[in-house]
Formats: C-alpha cells, structure tokens, sequence
C-alpha cells in the first residue's frame, strides 16, 4: 500500500472520489502561490515605510497614511470583488486581481521617477485591489477543498506559505531597499545641482528595480492561471446576500475580529525598525557577539557596522514574520486536533504577554518580546475567518467580502499607533494594540464555545 501524502487528510473530502481528491490537491498547491505572492509583497510594502519617511521627512502619522492607502482598498474593493466573483467565477477573478496588482506594481515606476509621494499612495491602492480581488477569492476558496471539520486546518496551512512569503520580504527589503544610507535635507542642501539630481536617480533606481521584477512575476503567474484548472466547488449565489449573511452573528463578531487583528499585526510590523532604533538596537546588535553571529548565518552578512541602522534591525524583523509562518505551520496541526477557538484564545493571551513584556523592558527583552508576537500571531487571522464562515452556506463570497473589507483595520489602526507614538512614544502606544488582542482572545471563547454547542 502506498503511503499516504500528509497533504491528502488536510484535503480530504469523504464525498468525493480519488480523482476529485487529486483535483483538490493540485488547486490547493497554485492557490498557495497566491497567499505567498500578497504575503510577500504586503510586508514589502512595510520595508519602504522607514525609507519613505526619511525621502519625504515625514511624521510617524504621516508615514503611517502609507498602510492607510494600501489598506483603505480592502475597504473600497472587498464587497464588489465579492459581487464580480458571482458573475465571473473564482478562476477569472484570481486572474483579474494579478493583473490588478502588476498595475499598481507599474506605478511605483513613475511615483518613484518624480518622487511625489500621492503617487506612491495611489501605486499602494491599486496593487492592494488587486490583492483584495486574490483574499476574496482564495480564503473561502480554501476552506471548501475539503471537509467542513478541516477548513481551518487548510486555512492555516495555506496561511503558512503566506508567512513564507512575509518572512523573506522583510530579509530583502533590507538588502534592497534599507541598505544604503538616506540623506538629511541638511546633507542634500550641501550637494551640487548635479550631485543632487544624480542622488535622486539612485533612489528611484533603488525603489523601481525591486517592483519591476514583482511585476514581471505577477503577469506571469497570471499566464498560468489561464491554464490552470480549477474545481467549480462552490454554488453561485444572489449578489443581494449581504443583508442575509450579516445575520449571522459569528460572521459580524468574525468581521470585528479581523479588523483589530489585522490593525494590531500591521501597526506592530510597520513601527518594528523605528521602534527599535528608538531603543538603539542598532548598536547593540552590532556589539553583540550572539547578533551577529545570527547575521552571519542566517543572512550571510559578516559586516553588519557597513549597514544603515535602519537595515541592522530591519533584517531581525524576519523573525516577527518568521514566527507567524512557523505558527501557522504548528497551527494547521493544532486547530485540526483541538477546538480552533481555544487555540485563538491561547495565542491571544500569548500575544498579550509578549507585547506587554517588551512593553516593561528594554534592550534584547523588550526587542525579543516583542519579534515574538509574531509566532502568536500566526494562526489569528485563518482561524477567525474559518470560524466566522462556518455556518453561512452557499453565502460564502459575500462572507468572504464583508470580512475582507474590515481588513482596512490596517488603514485605521496603524495611523493611530503612530499617532499615540508621536504624542508619548512606542511603549504606551502599545496599549492599543493590547486592546485588539483582548478582543481576539473573547472571540476565540465565543468560537469554542459555539463549536462545542454545535457538537452536543
């Protein structure tokens, strides 16, 4: 007897034949490309926020308008990409947001030519459409391919290569994009016209080269999604259904519950390297032995001193999102053997306990701490959407629209983080984000409790 893939109990479905197994089998490996892809180019996006803010001298609220932009799509865009998905299918509709998402990839080119910084707003929604087109689709996608019990389990484990993605962003962008030293508008005044002009086009050269190779990428993949096969698993349904599925209670706490767990994640993910350079982690990681010996063999950098601080600690930030890819990984398990709502509580007070140890501390605690939110991280978001889709039925592209919008939690959250930052620093900011992961945790008991009544 031939041993069993680990992929196929995952993706096991006791109502469909070997055939459709292996149908689901092969969606589910190209829609893991997809969570990848958003994964890798949303962290992206948190890379450039330092460099911006010193391109543009901006305040850490203006700074913050950049995830604002980027966010505010899911807002604008999550309900009509539910609707477009009724008409035109899940394979037209993943094809439409790659292509959505090379337009905006485009747009840095000119924003980064000109350097105005409402062009780089405007490349931020375009290329965040697109992905709101990709999480509409893809994220009830993959709770279908399979049985009912297992979404969140599936959802997790497609999550995990999300995280792949958001883990490598953060090691390239600070090789990329962080690594040379941005000057002050005290240093630019200094240079000759020529010298200045020739500075600006070594900036743009080093925003543009990056996303010109994204965009490549994405059409591409794009190409082959015109090719790939894709099971029709699930039913068309009335664009009219939003009001019927706001009825359902675990769908509007759900939606809540993406909300501040996305705020919390981006506000946490954007700040990392100011936060730290605000402790001067910068130099401490240079002095220690242990922190560069980390450099050395994980990132194959020996000189860490040559970096600029920004891209010292930018490359530990790869630990946060590190975390949230081996989280999901251990939670695809976890929510398969325990009760998904008690594993979300848990890793909410996790989280709490981390963020409220870097809060209390200072130097390699307090930045240890607080890279660990990530691994708690990990398993909040699949699992609140598993449970808070569970009991729609045939409403699932609407579901799924309603809480893709409340992802404008990161276009809310994070400039208020940044705001509180800029009136009484980091530390205290935090307790915003402490209030967010308090709510998760009381959906995570409302989730298992619901699941437990169900079963009885």
């Amino acid at each position: 007897m031939a041993e069993q893939n680990p992929t196929d109990s995952i993706l096991d479905n006791t109502s469909t034949t070997s055939g459709a197994a292996k149908n689901y089998r092969s969606a589910f490996i190209f829609l893991t490309s997809l969570f990848f892809l958003w994964g890798f180019i949303t962290v992206l996006v948190d890379s450039l926020i330092p460099r911006i803010k010193d391109l543009f001298t901006l305040t850490y609220f203006q700074s913050g308008l950049v995830q604002f932009a980027f966010f505010m799509a899911f807002f604008f865009f999550s309900i009509p990409a539910g609707a477009i998905l009724t008409r035109i299918g899940y394979k037209k509709g993943i094809i439409l947001g790659l292509l959505t998402m090379a337009l905006g990839g485009f747009l840095f080119y000119p924003a980064a030519d000109y350097r105005v910084f409402e062009i780089f707003l405007l490349a931020y929604f375009v290329l965040a459409a697109g992905i709101t087109i990709l999480q509409v689709a893809a994220n009830p996608y993959v709770t279908v391919l399979g049985a009912p019990e297992g979404a969140s389990s599936r959802l997790n484990l497609a999550q995990g290569f999300n995280s792949l993605g958001t883990t490598i962003a953060p090691i390239l962008g600070a090789i990329f994009l962080l690594s040379d030293t941005i000057k002050t508008e005290e240093e630019l005044a200094l240079l000759s016209e020529a010298d200045k002009t020739s500075y600006y086009i070594s900036e743009a050269t080093a925003v543009q080269f990056p996303f010109l190779i994204l965009v490549g990428l994405i059409i591409l993949l794009a190409l082959i999604f015109v090719f790939v096969k894709l099971p029709n698993i699930i039913k068309s349904s009335s664009n009219s259904g939003y009001g019927e599925a706001l009825k359902n209670k675990m769908l509007v706490m759900g939606a809540i519950g993406i909300f501040v767990y996305v705020g919390a994640e981006v506000a946490i993910g954007s700040y990392l390297v100011n936060y730290f350079i605000s402790m001067n982690m910068h130099l401490a990681i240079v002095e220690s032995s242990v922190m560069t010996s980390i450099a050395s063999t994980i990132f194959r950098i020996d000189d860490l001193a040559s970096l600029d601080k920004k891209a010292i600690v930018g490359l530990f930030v790869a630990f946060y999102w590190g975390g949230a890819m081996v989280g999901r990984f251990i939670g695809a398990y976890l929510t398969k053997v325990y009760n998904p709502g008690k594993v979300l509580g848990a890793f909410a007070i996790s989280a709490m306990l981390m963020l409220g140890l870097s809060m209390l501390t200072s130097g390699m605690v307090a930045m240890w701490s607080i890279l660990g939110v990530g691994l708690f991280n990990s398993i909040m978001f699949p699992t609140i959407f598993s449970l808070s889709i569970r009991d729609v039925g045939d409403l699932k592209p609407q579901a799924s629209g309603i809480l893709c919008t409340m992802i404008v939690g990161g276009a809310i959250i994070p400039p208020l983080y940044g705001l509180l930052t800029d009136v009484s620093g980091f530390k205290v900011a935090f307790v915003l984000v402490l209030a967010c992961y308090a709510y998760i945790m009381y959906f995570g008991m409302l989730g298992a409790k619901t699941e437990t009544e169900t079963q009885a």
